[in-house]
C-alpha cells in the first residue's frame, strides 16, 4: 500500500519481495535528483548483481537467493572499505562504507553475539562435538541457520572459541 508520498507502508514493505523493494527505492533515489545520487548508483548496482545471479542460475531468484546476492555486494564493498582505510584512502573508504549502509538496508537484522552464541552452542550439543576437530560438524549445522544474519567468519570464531582443543 502506497501512502501519498510514494513511500511503502510498513506492512507492505514486509511483504514485498526484495526486488521490488530496490525498484520502489530507486525510483523515490530518482525524484530525489541530488540527494538520491549514491542510493540511486547503489541500487542500480545491486539490481544488476541479482540480474547476473537471475541469469546465472536460470530462473527467478527467492528472496533468500536475492538477500545472499544482497550480502555478498555488502560484504565486499566493507572488505574494500577496510582496504582502502588501510592504504591512506579515507575518501573511497568513506564512499564504500556510505555504499554498504544502503545495502545493509537491506538484508534482515544481524544476529547479536549473544544469539549466535546459542545458536553454536545448541549445535554443539545436538551434534555432540567435543573439541575442534570436529568444527565442519558444528559449522555444518549452524551456517544454514545464521545464513544472512552473520559473517561465516565470526561464526567460524566463535565455534573456534566455544570448541575446546583436541
Amino acid at each position: 500500500m502506497l501512502y501519498g508520498d510514494g513511500h511503502l507502508s510498513e506492512v507492505a514493505l514486509l511483504a514485498a519481495s526484495l526486488e521490488d523493494r530496490l525498484t520502489q527505492d530507486m525510483k523515490t533515489a530518482m525524484k530525489a535528483g541530488e540527494a538520491g545520487k549514491l542510493d540511486l548508483s547503489v541500487i542500480r548496482l545491486a539490481r544488476a548483481a541479482l540480474q547476473n545471479a537471475t541469469i546465472e542460475k536460470r530462473q527467478a531468484l527467492s528472496d533468500d537467493e536475492a538477500a545472499q546476492v544482497v550480502a555478498r555486494q555488502a560484504k565486499q564493498r566493507r572488505e574494500s572499505a577496510e582496504e582502502y582505510a588501510r592504504l591512506g584512502k579515507p575518501d573511497v573508504a568513506e564512499r564504500l562504507k556510505a555504499e554498504t549502509a544502503v545495502l545493509e538496508r537491506y538484508l534482515p537484522q544481524p544476529l547479536r553475539d549473544d544469539e549466535l552464541r546459542a545458536i553454536i552452542a545448541q549445535a554443539i550439543a545436538a551434534t555432540g562435538a567435543t573439541s575442534r576437530r570436529e568444527l565442519g560438524k558444528v559449522m555444518g549445522q549452524v551456517m544454514p541457520q545464521t545464513r544472512g544474519r552473520a559473517d561465516g567468519k565470526k561464526v567460524n570464531e566463535l565455534v573456534n572459541a566455544l570448541l575446546p582443543e583436541a
